[in-house]
């Protein structure tokens, strides 16, 4: 099965060809990626009608390359796959129209994909990993441990009550002058530092359910490079090497008991994955190996291509509920927000 999805969701314009072959691993045969870092510098953040402008101008280009890399035809496709939420609903509209009409225009079936899914499925595409597998995932909007149990079936068994991991990164970021994006900043200066030098909190550590906190600590950060102000280069080293090292000691805790909890309901997973932006950081990813050799299980994450936004996790989840014959409308609507369980959307709760 050969589907080509598209990715629109925040500032990466995003389009890839994958084969799957049965239950995966499968095969990435093309995966272009044209982020938009410098349009949104300035701003420290993602403008979203900037974003969703110049996915309008790159999209048409990054899927001619898409198709081009992987040397194949519109015809020659078994499926389309956009993204359909959740994400910046302008962006979204971008994508799902443009694989809409290509469907449309080439008659194959559509796939609207759960962004969240396609991340929830990516050890799947790399490693062909079996369910019932306990996953991370940790990106710049969302931080949750999903118990994921088949297509289009997980369960949400903590998730945070504030900030998501990779926006705990981004603003700590840009607090201290380092720029966007800021997960990536703060590992480099971190590398540097010294993370003994400032004793910040360990939020949620040590509580049974697997819920994550991420408001005091990143404001203990900013105290702490206010009380030391003006920054040297070296003060900038050690605050981003005591927040990462707090955000590991958290990310470990926590995964463990996303573990006991898995455990509880679903006996031992086959793999603890981790998914999303956040699973390019060498640090978490070490600690996290360090907690599934505990369970004895493997731990996957995604190469650091398919780390971040991207195509070829749009097509595989397309892919994979194509082959379970989940056919979506051409009618199907942008979704700016779109859990994957019933529980992602509790009161209180942030996806």
């Amino acid at each position: 099965m050969l589907v080509l999805g598209i990715e629109t969701t925040c500032d990466e314009t995003a389009a890839a060809v994958v084969r799957r072959r049965g239950e995966g691993p499968g095969e990435v045969l093309s995966n272009v990626v044209r982020a938009q870092f410098d349009a949104h510098a300035a701003f420290g953040g993602v403008v979203p009608e900037i974003a969703a402008r110049a996915h309008i101008d790159a999209l048409d280009g990054v899927v001619a390359k898409a198709l081009s890399d992987a040397g194949v035809t519109l015809d020659e496709l078994d499926g389309l796959a956009a993204a359909a939420g959740p994400g910046l609903v302008g962006g979204v509209i971008v994508g799902l129209t443009a694989g809409k009409a290509l469907a449309l225009a080439a008659d194959k079936p559509f796939s609207a994909v759960n962004h969240l899914e396609a991340h929830a499925l990516t050890a799947r595409l790399t490693d062909g990993v079996a369910f019932p597998y306990l996953l991370l995932l940790a990106s710049g909007g969302h931080t949750q441990l999903l118990a994921v149990l088949g297509v289009g079936r997980y369960l949400r068994l903590g998730t945070t009550l504030d900030d998501a991991l990779g926006e705990a990164f981004d603003k700590v970021a840009k607090m201290l002058g380092l720029g966007y994006p800021g997960g990536p900043q703060v590992e480099r200066r971190a590398a540097n530092g010294d993370p003994a030098r400032f004793a910040f909190p360990r939020p949620m550590h040590g509580r049974v359910e697997p819920n994550f906190s991420l408001s005091g600590l990143k404001t203990a950060v900013r105290l702490e490079a206010e009380r030391i102000a003006p920054l040297s280069e070296t003060d900038v080293d050690d605050l981003c090497a005591a927040f990462q090292a707090a955000v590991v000691d958290v990310v470990a805790n926590r995964a463990r008991a996303g573990a006991r909890a898995f455990a509880e309901s679903f006996g031992a997973p086959s793999a603890l994955v981790v998914a999303g932006g956040v699973a390019a950081n060498g640090p978490i990813r070490q600690a996290l190996q360090g907690v599934a050799s505990d369970l004895g299980a493997p731990m996957v994450a995604p190469p650091l291509a398919l780390c971040g936004d991207n195509g070829a996790m749009i097509a595989w989840a397309g892919a994979e509920r194509l082959a379970l014959g989940l056919v979506d409308g051409l009618d199907f609507a942008p979704r700016p927000r779109w859990p994957l369980d019933a529980a992602s959307a509790a009161p209180g709760a942030k996806a």
